[in-house]
């Protein structure tokens, strides 16, 4: 719809009533100066890691949150229908990042898997059948991917990974002890760590075929991880360098 700028000046609210349907075009002497678009629902239903106290009030679609990633370079993740939007991470979570991706892919390279560090979409879907029916979007720190099959040549995946591995921040704790860990398990994923770089400790989690819980365990710096899913392999948490009791 165009409309001149006295007729816009004159109405403005009819034409933000209209802009939810069509765009609104404003000119002036004839000229197009300025286009009147609908803004994308507010991020009410966004949590930004550095909230704290949050209360949700809505959930949004798969499709919604599409929109959300395709008009923002920020990251988001998508879980229950709440959409996260993801803090830049720090110097020592870097590090781990890295640190546990090399050891895994030196250690799994004969494994006929992939070791994938974040930033890449892990699509799962619960106990549902498909992805539609019920859609999350996650982006783990580390995710070594074991059905190679379910990765299509644009690069999107949805599949089951076979182990994943997050980094504790102060304002990402409760998810990912909590919401992450019933993610994944109910999602099908075999083992799941938790770093936690402050108390310097690493959860350990393994899941059984039936989507339950199988173990948790709880290792000091100092301790070994013995893979339940890779048999063989052994983490000795001493070679993660900055996992120690200084701050992030």
């Amino acid at each position: 719809m165009r409309v001149s700028y006295a007729d816009f000046k004159n109405a403005v609210g009819r034409y933000f009533d209209l802009c939810e349907k069509e765009d609104v075009i404003i000119t002036k002497n004839g000229k197009s100066v300025a286009k009147l678009v609908a803004h994308p629902e507010p991020l009410h239903s966004t949590v930004n890691e550095a909230q704290e106290g949050y209360k949700m009030n809505q959930r949004i679609s798969y499709e919604k949150y599409l929109s959300y990633a395709a008009s923002s370079e920020q990251r988001y993740e998508l879980i229950d229908g709440i959409v996260y939007l993801l803090a830049s991470p720090s110097f020592r979570h870097q590090v781990l990042v890295r640190e546990v991706t090399f050891i895994l892919q030196h250690s799994l390279s004969d494994k006929g898997c992939q070791v994938i560090s974040a930033p890449f979409d892990v699509r799962l879907h619960g106990y549902a059948s498909k992805f539609e029916e019920d859609p999350n979007v996650v982006q783990p720190d580390v995710v070594v991917i074991c059905d190679l099959e379910n990765i299509t040549e644009d690069g999107q995946y949805t599949g089951i990974p076979t182990l994943v591995v997050e980094v504790l921040s102060p304002s990402t704790r409760d998810r990912d002890l909590v919401t992450k860990l019933n993610l994944y398990m109910r999602s099908g994923v075999n083992e799941y760590w938790v770093i936690d770089p402050i108390e310097t400790l690493v959860w350990q989690y393994s899941f059984t075929n039936e989507r339950t819980l199988q173990r948790a365990l709880v290792h000091s710096k100092d301790g070994q991880l013995v893979s339940s899913c890779f048999p063989g392999f052994t983490l000795n948490l001493n070679e993660l360098s900055l996992l120690n009791p200084l701050g992030k």
